[in-house]
């Protein structure tokens, strides 16, 4: 998942309601994963309930109706088993805001009989402990069950809000703790399994999923699919909506709204160069086709790497491929997050770290060394600027336990660019020859496997480190993995290509005289993104209106450059850009590009006002894990205005 500043590339929880059949009353309200023994397992996941040290799920077959009137999934979920412990009774899920109708177990002859299941009161961060006995461990169990429609994990669109504006839209995002919300699961990274699902809808939508999805498929309202490669909950997804296809390559091609899929699949053409690139470095694409589908402005990151379908914002779409490297990066993903997964949420740089150096390695190959050099600078500038205001512990590689942390509230730059910049300096110490067939045997030795910061330590003592003992000291992995901040030793990235964008602001500033069109011509978002990094806290009315005359920046339909000029005229109060701010915030709903922006509207009253507004226009068509963002902020801003 992209989800962090630029890159080419929370959930209020309802309270649970069920109908118990055959079961107990429902549980105190001790819903809350237990705490991790006094020295911890990094493999202990403390954002589930699961138990999978006594039995997983092995594989999950869904049959689920859509229903758009009622914003609800329907049906059952069904699991086959692996019992570990011969002594446990009892399966533990997760959910949230589930309704559970029943729950049956199956005996050997293959008959279904109800099992009792307690569903415990909600806790506000992991949901509702789903507790099923099972005193014969049954190999097989279905859970029948509904969705809220306030589902963290979905979102519902009406017409209105769609690109065409003729058909109602739905889409999942699990990542990271909401796939408890659309079905009952040991929702952890440390569990993975295979899937089936039979799913039902209005004949006039197509359905999708993160499985086999046949391009040429009939849109008649009812569906089926496979995934048969085991994967971990949080990629578990699905979409609904008046979608078109095209073709890219015999393995690669654009899922959209029939108005967005030509423009979208031009500017994603490059596609299966990336998977071609990628491949030659670390091994063979496994997941047979990856397609992407472009969703509605109203999707909260970037993309979503959800195997075979990458879900992709279309904010990414600007005509000039100038960030297209978030499709690097989801594409990425199939090898390090998707092929090899974090255990639990403590080691997500083991999942994004990794992907945001392996999309830096493909953007160079497919686009050249110097705008990768240009990202890895921003990235790495702007995360030095984010580390200031963040506490010591979460500026670690190797995050301590998240308990009682919704895991989405942990995720930061640290897990995308330090991770990365960790290996970059791994790279740069031991040379490509040595370290890129290091990398891909990680792949290779971990696949479809969950991994820790541990395991990943130890590999890299047996099976790099050796290679040259005197590249790397225990102090600087040290320093890496568990100490804040970026080492004193890490080489920063340097951008030949910034220099002529940093002459141009210092000559402007000093001046008053903007660069000749010949200059900027040729620039790309990333030199735009530098210019007006560096303009400092605030400009004068009357440099911001200069700019905006000449670059046009207020009204921009590119997200990179809105979500930095829009704060700056806030900071400096130039209300001519606020109409504008306003509907950029109320048409995108991905949280990388508006939070900023909200961020420095609640600094003042008459900002906090325009906020509140703003936002009681978008909220209908925010996405739930958006919504929750923006309400807290501006719950925060209240309640310190207040005292």
């Amino acid at each position: 998942m992209r989800a962090v500043l630029l890159s080419l590339s929370c959930a209020a929880v309802l309270a649970a309601g069920c109908s118990q059949e055959s079961a107990p009353a429902p549980e105190a309200p001790a819903a809350k994963p237990a705490p991790a023994a006094v020295k911890t397992e990094r493999s202990h996941d403390e954002s589930s309930y699961a138990e999978p040290t006594k039995v997983v799920i092995k594989d999950l077959a869904l049959d689920l109706a859509v229903d758009f009137d009622h914003k609800q999934l329907a049906g059952t979920a069904s699991y086959t088993l692996e019992w570990k412990d011969k002594a446990a009774k009892q399966l533990v899920l997760d959910t949230r805001d589930l309704g559970i109708e029943k729950v049956e177990g199956q005996d050997a002859a293959g008959a279904w009989a109800p099992l009792q299941f307690n569903l415990a009161q909600a806790d506000k961060i992991f949901g509702s402990k789903l507790t099923i006995e099972t005193p014969a461990q049954n190999a097989h169990v279905r859970i029948t069950y509904k969705t809220s429609p306030q589902a963290s994990g979905l979102q519902w669109l009406e017409p209105s809000m769609t690109e065409g504006k003729q058909l109602p839209f739905m889409f999942s995002q699990s990542q990271a703790i909401h796939a408890r919300s659309w079905v009952p699961l040991q929702d952890t990274p440390s569990v993975r399994f295979t899937y089936s699902a039979h799913v039902t809808s209005r004949p006039d939508v197509m359905v999708l999923m993160s499985a086999d999805n046949d391009p040429a498929a009939p849109r008649d309202g009812d569906y089926s699919f496979k995934m048969p490669q085991p994967i971990p909950s949080y990629l578990l997804a699905i979409a609904a909506g008046d979608l078109a296809f095209k073709p890219i390559s015999n393995r690669s091609g654009v899922w959209a709204e029939p108005s967005m899929v030509e423009k979208a699949t031009k500017e994603f053409e490059d596609t299966e160069k990336m998977i071609g690139v990628a491949e030659s470095l670390y091994g063979p694409y496994r997941w047979e086709r990856y397609d992407m589908l472009v969703l509605p402005p109203s999707f909260p990151f970037g993309g979503m790497e959800n195997p075979r379908l990458t879900f992709a914002t279309p904010t990414v779409i600007v005509g000039d491929k100038s960030l297209v490297s978030l499709i690097a990066h989801e594409l990425a993903h199939s090898w390090s997050g998707n092929l090899v997964t974090n255990a639990s949420w403590k080691d997500i740089w083991l999942n994004e770290g990794f992907t945001t150096y392996v999309q830096d390695r493909i953007t160079e190959a497919l686009y050249g060394k110097e705008l990768a050099e240009m990202e890895r600078q921003i990235d790495q500038t702007e995360l030095l600027g984010e580390v200031k205001n963040m506490s010591p512990a979460d500026q670690a590689l190797a995050l301590p336990p998240l308990t009682d942390r919704d895991p989405d509230d942990s995720l930061s730059q640290v897990a995308y660019v330090k991770g990365a910049w960790f290996l970059k300096f791994l790279e740069e110490r031991f040379g490509r020859a040595t370290f890129d067939p290091f990398l891909r045997s990680w792949f290779d030795d971990h696949a479809f496997q969950s991994a820790t910061t541990d395991q990943f330590v130890d590999y890299l003592k047996k099976n790099l480190l050796p290679k040259n003992p005197n590249a790397v000291t225990e102090a600087e992995l040290n320093a890496w993995l568990n100490e804040p901040g970026i080492p004193k030793f890490a080489a920063k990235a340097q951008s030949r290509g910034f220099s002529s964008t940093d002459t141009a602001r210092i000559a402007w500033l000093g001046s008053g005289q903007l660069p000749s069109p010949q200059v900027t011509s040729g620039w790309v978002t990333q030199q735009w993104v530098n210019f007006i990094n560096g303009m400092g806290e605030k400009l004068t009315l009357e440099q911001l209106a200069q700019l905006d005359q000449a670059y046009h920046f207020t009204g921009t339909q590119n997200g990179e450059i809105a979500m930095r000029w829009y704060p700056l005229t806030v900071r400096s109060g130039y209300l001519d850009a606020r109409p504008e701010l306003g509907k950029f915030i109320e048409r995108v709903g991905r949280r990388k590009l508006i939070m900023p922006i909200y961020e420095e509207l609640v600094k003042t009253p008459d900002g906090l006002a325009f906020a509140e507004e703003s936002f009681g226009r978008a909220k209908p068509g925010y996405h739930p894990i958006t919504t929750a963002s923006v309400e807290a902020l501006l719950a925060k801003a209240k309640a310190g205005e207040s005292k």
